[in-house]
Formats: C-alpha cells, sequence, structure tokens
C-alpha cells in the first residue's frame, strides 16, 4: 500500500493505525487484489486523498509525491464542489458516479468511481474508501471486473460489521507453541476466536486444546498439518472452520511456522490466526459466480512457478479443483500450434488483447476452445498478471459454421451467377431490363441474333421505340398493370427490325425494384404458320359448305329445271293436261332453295333482321297449333310460360322458324314418342356462361327453352352440331343447317344458345334473347288469299337484272299498277325528276354504281313524302332493319311471292292514297 502525507490529522501515524484498526486487513486485501484503490478523509470539506495505491495512480496518471502534496482531493476527482458526506448517497452512503479526467499527455478518458464510507468504531464516518474503473473497457473486461466489484461490495458489508463485530470479524490473533512441553500460549483475540478463556490462553495451554473448536469435518485434517509442522516442516498455512461456544461456525486463515534451534530441532511452533468467514463468504460467492458465469480466473506473479487459480478455471480446464497450479501444467492443455495460457505476455503491461486458444482438456482429452483476457501490472519490482477465461466452443462452432455456409452460399451464389450468365448469353429468347420510364439498361445477345440490334447499342434507348405505332398503346396498357405490382404475361407486341422489318414477339413482363424485366419470344414462324392454318382451314370449310349447298342446289334446281323443261315440251305437243302437277312441283323446289339461302345466310349471320320487341309467351301460344300438328299423336306438347315476362328484341319470324325447327329436332329424336316441354324465363348474366361459344354478355336476357326426352347426343356430336351441313339424320332427310341457323340467327340478335345433352335422357336447347326496355308491339301477318290489285298507280322499278325487273313489271301489270322500269340508279333519278305522278319507289338495293339506299336517298331529298320498298337478296347495309330503314321505308328479301309484293305494294299505296300527287 502506498500512504501519502495525511493532510489535517495531528498525527500520521495515529491516523495510520486507525484506518489499519477499521479496515486493516480487509483494506489491504482489496488493495493487494489490483483494484485501483485510495483513502480519503472524511473530517475535511475537500477530502484529500489518504492512501493511493499502485494501480490507483496508474490509471490517474498520478505520482505518489502528486498526491502527499494534497493534489488530489475527492473534489477534483468527481468534479463536484460538495463536502465528502454530501456526495455520499442517502441511506445505504455508498455512492457511483462516472468522472471525466484528464492524462498528462493531454488525452482523456472516463472513469467510474465508487465511493464508501468508513466508520470508526463509534460508527462516524472518517475515512471514505474510494474504488475506480476505468470506463473504457471492452466488454469481456468489464464481465471480470463484476467478479472485483463483488468484493468490493463485500468490503461494504465487513466494514459495516466492524461496528458490532469487533470481537470476532476480523480479528487476528498469534499463538506461539512450546513443543518440548506440549503447552501453547495465545492472545486475547486467538482465545476469542477459539472459545478458550483468555487467562487460560495467556498462561499456556495443552496443545490439544488447540484443536478442539476446529470443526469435525477439517480437525484430522489439521492435526495433521500440525503434525508436521512440530516435526519440524517450516511453514504452515491452513484454513478450516471453528465451532464458537454458541454453535456458530466461522472460517478462520492459519499461518505459522516452526523455529529450529542450534541443532536445527524444532523447539518452538508460532502463528497467527486469523477470522476470515466473511473474505470466506465473499470468495464463495464469487466461485459461484464464476460458475455461473463460465468464467474461471487466475493470478499470476512473476518469478513464481505456480499461479492462484479458481475452481471454475480447473473445471474450465478439466482439473481437480485445487486453489493454486504449476505454470506448466496450465500450459500443457494448449494446442501445440497455440500460444501459451501464462507465458511471456505475463512480463508485459497494461491490458493485454483478446486471445483464443485451442486447448485439450486434461480430463477426458476434449478439445475446447477458449477466450483469454487479462491485464499485467508492476508489483513490487516484478509483474502481476491477472486474467480470465471462458469457454467459446460453442461460438467458434457456429463462427466456423456461419463461415463454411457463407462460403457454401457464395459458391452457389458464383454458380448461380455463372448459370445465369449462360442462359443470359445463350437464350434464344429476347430479355432486357428497362427503368420505369422504358429507358433499356441491358440487353441480351439475342437481340442482336433477331432483331439485328447491338445489345450495347440498345442501352440507354427507349423500348417503346422499337414497338409497331399500332401497339403501343397496347404497351401502355401493360405497363399500366405492371406499375400496379402485377406481371403480365402472353401479349403480343411486333418489334422493328435493323432492316424495317416487323417480328411479332411474345411478351412476359413483370417490375421489381423500381426496374422493369422483360422476356420475349419470337413468334413471327408461328403466327404465319397460324394463319396458314386458318386459312386452310377456312378454304376446308369452304369446300364444305359449297360441297353442301351444290348438293341441295342441284336436287333443287334439278327439280326446278326438269319441271320446266317437262311443261315447255307438252305445251309444244299441245298436251295441256295434268300440268298443275309439274308446276307445284318447281315451285316446291324453288321454295326449297330460297329457304336453304335464307338458312345460310342466317347461319353466316349475314340476313337482314326486323328486330322488334316481341312478346315470346304470346308467339309461344300462337305457335301451339301448328306444333301439335307437327309432333304429331306421339308427342305430348307441355308449355310452361313465366307470368310477366319482358319482352325480347328480336325478328319474330325468324325466332318462330327456329322454334319450329327445334321441335322438329327433337320430334325426330323421339321415334318412340315422348315429351316435348316449351318453356319461357327471364336471367341475369353476371359473367360469360360456360357453355360454346363463349360470346355471350352479362346482362338482362330473356330465354326460351325447348326440351325433350329423346335419345340425346355423346360429347363428340355436341362440339359438332353448330356446325354447318353437320346432322345425325340420314342422307337425303337433314341439310345440316338447322341448329347452325338457330345459332347464327341469335348471335345475330346479340344473344346467346347453349345446349345441354345425356345420352338416353333427352336434350335441351335454351335461346338467351336480349330483354327489350319497350313494350311487346302487337305483330299482324297479313297472309291473304287472293293478291289485292291497284287503280292504274305509277311505281318505279329500279333493278339491275333484267329477267327479276321483268318479273316484277309483269306482276304489277298483273295487279293493274302501271309499272315504269330503270335498270340503274342513274336512270331512276333522270325519272324522278321528271313531272311522272310516280306514287311508288322499288328498288334493288345491291345496284351498279349508286345503291338503292343511295337513290332513295336523292329521290327523298326531290319528293320527301315518296314511299320506297328496297328489294335485297343479300346487303351487308340491311343486315339491321331498324337502323337500316327510315320512316316511309320497308324491306321484301328475294325470293319472294306474287301474294307478298302485292301485300307490300297495296299497303305502301293505301296509306299514301288520301296524299295528294306528288309534283
Amino acid at each position: 500500500m502506498i500512504v501519502s502525507a495525511l493532510t489535517g490529522k495531528a498525527d500520521a501515524t495515529a491516523a495510520d493505525r486507525d484506518l489499519k484498526r477499521v479496515a486493516g486487513p480487509l483494506l489491504d486485501a482489496l488493495v493487494k487484489s489490483g483494484m485501483p484503490v485510495a483513502i480519503a478523509d472524511a473530517d475535511h470539506r475537500n477530502a484529500p486523498l489518504f492512501y493511493a495505491n499502485a494501480a490507483f495512480l496508474e490509471l490517474m496518471d498520478a505520482t505518489a509525491t502528486e498526491v502527499a502534496a494534497g493534489d488530489y482531493t475527492l473534489a477534483t476527482l468527481t468534479g463536484k464542489d460538495a463536502g465528502p458526506l454530501e456526495l455520499l448517497a442517502p441511506g445505504s452512503g455508498t455512492r457511483s458516479l462516472q468522472a471525466f479526467m484528464r492524462r498528462k499527455d493531454g488525452s482523456d478518458f472516463w472513469v467510474n468511481l465508487t465511493l464508501t464510507p468508513i466508520a470508526d468504531k463509534e460508527g462516524a464516518c472518517s475515512f471514505i474508501l474510494i474504488t475506480a474503473v476505468d470506463a473504457v473497457t471492452s466488454r469481456d473486461a468489464r464481465e471480470l471486473d463484476k467478479s472485483i466489484e463483488a468484493k468490493r461490495r463485500e468490503l461494504e458489508r465487513l466494514s459495516e460489521q466492524a461496528k458490532v463485530g469487533w470481537r470476532v470479524a476480523g480479528a487476528s490473533g498469534a499463538w506461539e507453541w512450546d513443543i518440548a512441553t506440549g503447552v501453547f500460549c495465545a492472545d486475547a483475540r486467538f482465545a476469542a476466536l477459539t472459545g478458550i478463556q483468555p487467562e487460560d490462553a495467556a498462561r499456556g495451554v495443552p496443545g490439544t486444546l488447540f484443536f478442539k473448536s476446529i470443526h469435525p469435518d477439517d480437525r484430522l485434517r489439521i492435526q495433521i498439518a500440525v503434525a508436521a509442522a512440530l516435526q519440524g516442516a517450516e511453514v504452515f498455512a491452513r484454513r478450516y472452520r471453528i465451532v464458537s461456544p454458541d454453535s456458530s461456525v466461522y472460517w478462520v486463515s492459519a499461518t505459522g511456522r516452526s523455529y529450529l534451534d542450534a541443532a536445527e530441532t524444532p523447539v518452538r511452533f508460532a502463528g497467527v490466526l486469523t477470522d476470515i468467514t466473511e473474505q470466506k463468504r465473499v470468495e464463495d460467492q464469487l466461485q459461484l459466480a464464476q460458475s455461473a458465469g463460465g468464467i474461471g480466473t487466475f493470478l499470476y506473479e512473476s518469478g513464481f512457478g505456480t499461479a492462484e487459480v479458481s475452481h471454475e478455471f480447473c473445471r474450465l480446464l478439466g482439473f481437480h479443483k485445487a486453489d493454486s497450479l504449476p505454470v506448466k501444467t496450465i500450459n500443457s492443455v494448449v494446442h501445440s500450434d497455440g500460444p501459451p495460457i501464462i507465458g511471456k505476455r505475463a512480463s508485459e503491461q497494461g491490458e493485454l488483447p483478446y486471445t483464443e486458444i485451442r486447448v485439450r482438456r486434461a480430463d477426458d482429452g476434449v478439445e475446447r476452445w477458449i477466450a483469454l483476457r487479462g491485464q499485467v501490472r508492476p508489483e513490487g519490482g516484478g509483474h502481476r498478471f491477472m486474467g480470465a477465461i471462458y469457454d467459446i466452443t460453442e461460438s467458434k462452432r457456429v463462427q466456423n459454421s456461419l463461415r463454411d455456409l457463407n462460403q457454401t452460399l457464395e459458391d452457389r451464389v458464383r454458380a448461380r451467377t455463372r448459370e445465369r450468365d449462360r442462359l443470359w448469353s445463350l437464350s434464344r429468347d429476347l430479355i432486357c431490363v428497362c427503368e420505369a420510364d422504358g429507358t433499356m439498361k441491358a440487353a441480351n445477345p439475342a437481340w442482336l441474333h433477331l432483331l439485328g440490334f447491338a445489345p450495347d447499342d440498345l442501352v440507354k434507348s427507349r423500348f417503346q421505340d422499337l414497338v409497331h405505332r399500332d401497339d403501343r398503346d397496347e404497351l401502355r396498357r401493360k405497363l399500366s398493370i405492371v406499375s400496379s405490382g402485377r406481371a403480365v404475361q402472353d401479349f403480343d407486341l411486333r418489334l422493328t427490325t435493323s432492316g424495317g422489318h416487323w417480328n411479332s414477339i411474345n411478351w412476359s413482363i413483370m417490375a421489381e425494384g423500381g426496374d422493369i424485366y422483360c422476356v420475349g419470344r419470337d413468334v413471327t414462324a408461328r403466327l404465319q404458320l397460324q394463319a396458314e392454318l386458318h386459312q386452310s382451314q377456312k378454304m376446308e370449310a369452304v369446300g364444305q359448305l359449297t360441297g353442301g349447298i351444290a348438293h341441295d342446289f342441284n336436287n333443287m334446281l334439278t327439280g326446278v329445271i326438269g319441271c320446266l323443261d317437262i311443261l315447255q315440251r307438252r305445251i309444244e305437243t299441245g298436251r295441256l293436261n295434268d300440268l298443275d302437277r309439274f308446276m307445284h312441283a318447281a315451285t316446291s323446289s324453288a321454295q326449297r332453295a330460297a329457304a336453304l339461302t335464307h338458312r345460310l345466310l342466317a347461319f353466316s349471320r349475314r340476313q337482314s333482321l326486323e328486330s322488334r320487341s316481341v312478346d315470346l309467351n304470346a308467339l309461344t301460344r300462337s305457335m301451339e297449333e301448328l306444333l301439335h300438328r307437327t309432333l304429331g299423336e306421339q308427342v305430348r306438347l307441355t308449355v310452361d310460360l313465366e307470368e310477366h315476362l319482358p319482352a325480347a328484341l328480336i325478328d319474330a319470324n325468324q325466332l318462330e322458324s327456329a322454334i319450329l325447327n327445334l321441335a322438329i329436332n327433337a320430334r325426330d329424336a323421339m321415334e318412340s314418342g315422348g315429351e316435348l316441354t316449351i318453356r319461357t324465363s327471364r336471367v341475369h348474366l353476371h359473367d360469360p356462361a360456360p357453355a360454346k361459344p363463349s360470346e355471350i354478355r352479362p346482362g338482362e336476357y330473356v330465354c326460351i327453352t325447348v326440351s325433350d326426352t329423346g335419345s340425346g347426343m355423346a360429347e363428340e356430336v355436341l362440339t359438332k352440331v353448330f356446325d354447318p351441313f353437320f346432322t345425325t339424320k340420314p342422307i337425303g332427310q337433314g341439310t345440316g343447317l338447322g341448329l347452325s341457323m338457330i345459332y347464327g340467327f341469335v348471335q345475330q340478335s346479340r344473344g346467346h344458345v347453349s345446349i345441354d345433352s345425356v345420352v338416353g335422357r333427352g336434350t335441351s336447347v335454351t335461346l338467351y334473347l336480349p330483354e327489350s326496355k319497350d313494350e311487346a308491339e302487337l305483330v299482324l301477318e297479313l297472309h291473304p288469299g287472293v293478291a289485292p290489285t291497284g287503280d292504274g298507280e305509277q311505281v318505279l322499278i329500279v333493278e339491275d337484272d333484267p329477267s327479276v325487273r321483268l318479273l316484277v313489271l309483269d306482276v304489277l301489270r298483273e295487279l293493274n299498277y302501271v309499272g315504269i322500269e330503270a335498270a340503274s340508279g342513274l336512270e331512276a333519278l333522270e325519272i324522278l325528276g321528271t313531272a311522272a305522278n310516280i306514287r311508288l319507289l322499288i328498288t334493288d338495293i345491291g345496284l351498279p354504281g349508286l345503291s338503292g339506299r343511295e337513290v332513295a336517298e336523292i329521290a327523298r331529298r326531290r319528293r320527301p313524302d315518296l314511299p320506297v320498298l328496297f328489294m335485297t337478296a343479300y346487303s351487308p347495309d340491311a343486315l339491321n332493319r331498324r337502323r337500316f330503314l327510315e320512316p316511309g321505308m320497308d324491306m321484301i328479301s328475294k325470293p319472294f311471292s306474287l301474294l307478298e309484293l302485292a301485300s307490300k305494294v297495296k299497303t305502301f299505296l293505301a296509306q299514301d292514297r288520301d296524299t295528294p300527287p306528288l309534283a
């Protein structure tokens, strides 16, 4: 211990005695532990330092002379202008604080100070114990300092006990044993510790009383050690327990030696007995803390061959519990390629660097890793090496595993990178990375092979600049979807090549991290093959259609031509009887040809429709009698009509024909009879129906369903029922245009057809017809038995086909009308420009030059009230009559009968009879 000059004390020697009397042995132990310790005088306001050990001087960069001169006080250490007692915490008195210090070389450091009051015998605070710890230390060093802090706290407790336990705690007693007489004498403190009467101890007692108070478990061990000392062993040092008269157990440390005479015969055995109960308790707690934390400590002083060790130190290295071990034994467990635990570093000074050491445990030979931290301080001309070790095997294993894992991951990343680079380079698909605005950041070599653009030349160019102008809107729509975080796949864009051609590329794109990743496959050749296949399929369909039409029309034309030929021959020979039979056959064949044409137009959705608001329930009821006659007696007809059914927007005539066709198909499927059900209903479709084809739109529909209990159809038949000329009937019994006509007519009306069938259980066909927002119209069809005649009104006929024009003129003359003919639109306009009293314009729509519609519009400008009747065999412009016709206009489809033409003309002229003639 370093003793400074005593400031403010009358007698330094007396003050030293007072301090030693209060906490002498414990303070000595703490000072020798290597912890920075100082004592301040609490009787003065500034509290000058009274004691300072070497560790404290080293930490503060101070000298003993400076401390002795009073340069260091409690106020200069703490930086607080307060009295010593004011700096202590209320209650326990102990106070911890952190101070900012500066060394002589100008460097700054923080130090943790702990102030502990030391009370005198009367309980008054006479001194303040100051312990200091460098705050700038590593985490592991702080862990080691915790054990020292625990010792400091125990010193506090011992200091408190000093006020009430003068007789036992911390006391030391001396003894002297006369070996020749077997009597030993002891002082009062020894007597108090062992329970011997002080008077008896002073006079001398038998040596057996030395062992009387020793704990039974320790007695034999101490007897053997004392016997060795009495026989001449020079050194005696043992710790053991004693039992006081009140049965309390204390730990004591007995240190002594044997004294020899000139003949080297042992004559006297003397020593000191010290109460170490509190010290032993602190050591046990420290040992427990070390065991719990897995930290083993050691203390080595230079020049010695052994080192003091903790029990945990022994356990970590596989040694039996011991208080000291030879340095050679300690280092023997270190792996051959590692540094020794205690070696050359023990001669260095200051904090030693963190070291990892591989050891092989002494007991089981298991290889472990330990970490070593420590400090070396000068001590009495030598060095004191204090260190701590702890097991890091598991963390080392985890560290190695992580290193191996990282290495494995790096290898995998490198492998994946090589694979990605190979895919990037070898892929025949276009791959590129673009910024959000379409600026290209990278492109693979496929761009050069497919489009002729070098990847480096594409960098910083805009992707959309390569896209065909007509496809850029589609690209913008897809990019807006990608910007919302969704990927887009399977869409085509046309990209220019370096030669100015356009290639079709099928793209998949996604966004990530602000960039857009695009992969495109050239599908130009595939689309060309698809187009060629489509064209081939079209030609095959046209061939099939042409063959079917040729077959049916040849049959029908044979009937027409044959009958006319027979009529001509019989008229030439004067055989006029039985001519009506051949005229009826020719007319029937011609009508079947006309019906076939209508079905073709319906299938191709090219017929002229007159869509109106139709009451399906009323239409179905009006057909019941016809259906009964058509179905025959073996088929039972059931009609189920939903009440308050909205009107359907449909062509009533075409719908009648469709229902009749479905009824006939159902009848043919029920050869042995059955039941036919016609049902009406209203539905709302939210999503497209799953039936084929799938062009149906969501919305409100009025439905009519025709169901039968017939033979049904197999799956392979269902897939072809809407194909033209497909039929399951024998040759000559069906054209194969029935269902295809229904499908085309309903699709043209913006509706839908679904069909369900099970073999052996029947078929159900549902027509989804668009709902009308208007009230149902009353449709009256005029079917007179005799054609109505006129009163000599002038009618202008515009027709480019001479045969049709001649026919119409003859019909009008037969009906008592005056027909004026024109072969073209220009010729008709010239006639309309004259003063002729034209009461009706009948014109073909498909005229060369000016169309019939254009002729009507020009004529209406000259004669606004002129009625117009259009004739059409087929005109794309007249597919929807409501959009094509204006008020005062009507349409008649070729071929038409005499009655149909006469009815249309009569209707127009009857409406116009009260109208003054047009000038």
